[in-house]
C-alpha cells in the first residue's frame, strides 16, 4: 500500500513538473545583449525546475527503497519466527518419540537408551529456559554444557545458533561469532547455515569490518539464493 502511495507521488511530481516549465520571456526584441540575457535567464530557470525534479525523483526512489526495505527485514523477522517454531514442533516430536522408546525398552542393557534421554532432556532443558521461563543469562551455559557434552548431536547444530543469537543479543560478538562459525563450518547441512553466515555478516558490520561483511552476505547470495536469508542479506548489502 505504502509504495503504491510512493509510485503515484513520483508520477504526479513528474506530471507538476512538466505542467510549470521555465518562465518564457520575448527574446524577441532588444539589443543583442538583452536578448541573451533573456535567453540565459530562461535556460537557468529551466536547469532549476529539472534540477528540483530531479531531487524530488531521487528523495521518492529512496523512499520506496527504504519501505522495500523494511518489508524485507518484517519478512526475515517473521520467517525467522516461523523457523524457530517448526524447529521447535520438531524438537518436541523427537523428545516424545525417544521417550517412548525409553518406555518400551528393557532394563537389561539401558546404558545408551540412558545416554540419549539424558542428550534430549539436555537440549530440552536449554531450549525451555528461553522459550517458556526467558531465562536468557541461564540458556547461555545450559547450552555451552549440552555443546560441551554431546558436540556430535543431531541437535548440536541448533544448540549453536541458539547459542550465537544469546550471545549477539548481549553484544557479546567475539563468543557469538564462534558460535556461528561452528554452525557454518561443522554443520554444513543445517537449515541454521544460512542464517548464522547473515549473522557473522552483521557481526563484522558492528566491527566496522564492511569488506568481511560483504563476504559473509555474497556467499549467502550465491548458496542460498532464494531464502529469506539471502533476502535480507542483499538489504544489509545496500548500506555497505
Amino acid at each position: 500500500m505504502k509504495t503504491a502511495v510512493v509510485t503515484a507521488a513520483i508520477l504526479m511530481s513528474v506530471g507538476v513538473a512538466v505542467a510549470a516549465p521555465a518562465p518564457v520571456e520575448d527574446i524577441a526584441g532588444g539589443s543583442p545583449d538583452d536578448r541573451v540575457a533573456r535567453l540565459e535567464r530562461i535556460i537557468k530557470a529551466k536547469q532549476a525546475a529539472e534540477f528540483e525534479m530531479q531531487q524530488r525523483l531521487d528523495t521518492l526512489q529512496q523512499e520506496v527503497l527504504d519501505l522495500r526495505g523494511l518489508t524485507e527485514q518484517q519478512s526475515y523477522q517473521i520467517n525467522q519466527m516461523l523457523q524457530r517454531q517448526r524447529q521447535l514442533y520438531e524438537d518436541i516430536a523427537n523428545l516424545s518419540k525417544t521417550k517412548t522408546t525409553q518406555v518400551a525398552a528393557t532394563p537389561v542393557n539401558s546404558g545408551p537408551a540412558s545416554s540419549s534421554l539424558g542428550e534430549t532432556a539436555s537440549y530440552e532443558r536449554a531450549v525451555n529456559l528461553v522459550l517458556k521461563e526467558r531465562q536468557y543469562d541461564e540458556a547461555i551455559p545450559a547450552f555451552r554444557e549440552f555443546i560441551r557434552q554431546y558436540p556430535d548431536s543431531t541437535y548440536a547444530a541448533n544448540a549453536n545458533y541458539w547459542l550465537g543469537q544469546l550471545l549477539y543479543n548481549k553484544g557479546e560478538f567475539a563468543e557469538a561469532a564462534k558460535a556461528f562459525d561452528t554452525v557454518v563450518n561443522q554443520f554444513k547441512d543445517s537449515n541454521k547455515r544460512g542464517d548464522s553466515l547473515v549473522k557473522l555478516g552483521m557481526i563484522a558490520q558492528k566491527r566496522n569490518d564492511n569488506a568481511t561483511a560483504k563476504r559473509y552476505y555474497q556467499q549467502v547470495v550465491s548458496e542460498y539464493a532464494n531464502s529469506a536469508a539471502a533476502r535480507i542479506a542483499k538489504q544489509q548489502m545496500v548500506g555497505l
